[in-house]
């Protein structure tokens, strides 16, 4: 199983969420663009949370700079990126992929994030509430669904809004993999108990 994890904005929560998916599933894990922060990246994050001895995290294939829009990342370091080269690594494991930013984040002139999403993944949108996310929410899945892109599951983060969540599974129709709460940290602890409440609701996936 392949798992493409996108996220309706920056910062709602993608690399956590990753991370309770790796170990709940004792998966690899890809994270295809890395923009920034390459002392401390996602891939560092996800594999620091992890305590399972199977996963296997698999280069960036592309590691930029700059901590922006890929396609001002990777302009800044003088290339352009091309699809061709994002390179997904050969496994027999189930296979977790971290997505940057929102599906429609560009990666260079006419290309997005969404592109990177091959027919055979599966994706699992990860919404955090706040004002304006029901749209966002709604935004993202239509826009996977107009592609023909499976849309697995949806994964809420941070503080609960029961109102908001439920008109987000009644208008688009996906199942809710489960939700993460605002805790005070994430340490492996933390992440190995969301792992076993998500594991059932993950091995659903078709």
């Amino acid at each position: 199983m392949k798992l493409f994890i996108t996220g309706i904005s920056t910062d709602v929560g993608k690399t956590v969420a990753s991370a309770i998916i790796v170990e709940a599933l004792q998966a690899d894990y890809w994270k295809p663009i890395q923009a920034g922060d390459l002392g401390h990246s996602d891939t560092h994050k996800v594999q620091s949370l992890i305590t399972n001895t199977q996963s296997q995290f698999h280069t960036n294939s592309y590691a930029l700079q700059t901590p922006a829009s890929p396609h001002l990342a990777a302009a800044k370091d003088g290339i352009t990126i091309d699809l061709n080269q994002i390179k997904e690594p050969q496994t027999t494991n189930h296979l977790v992929i971290e997505g940057a930013g929102g599906i429609l984040v560009p990666l260079n002139d006419t290309e997005s994030v969404a592109d990177i999403i091959q027919p055979d993944y599966k994706v699992i949108v990860v919404s955090r509430h706040y004002l304006g996310s029901i749209n966002h929410t709604l935004l993202t899945v239509e826009a996977l669904q107009n592609r023909k892109i499976q849309v697995a599951g949806i994964i809420f983060s941070g503080e609960e809004n029961t109102s908001s969540e439920q008109i987000i599974l009644n208008r688009t129709g996906v199942i809710c993999i489960g939700r993460i709460g605002e805790e005070p940290y994430f340490d492996t602890n933390v992440i190995v108990e969301y792992a076993d409440l998500f594991r059932e609701n993950l091995l659903k996936i078709q």
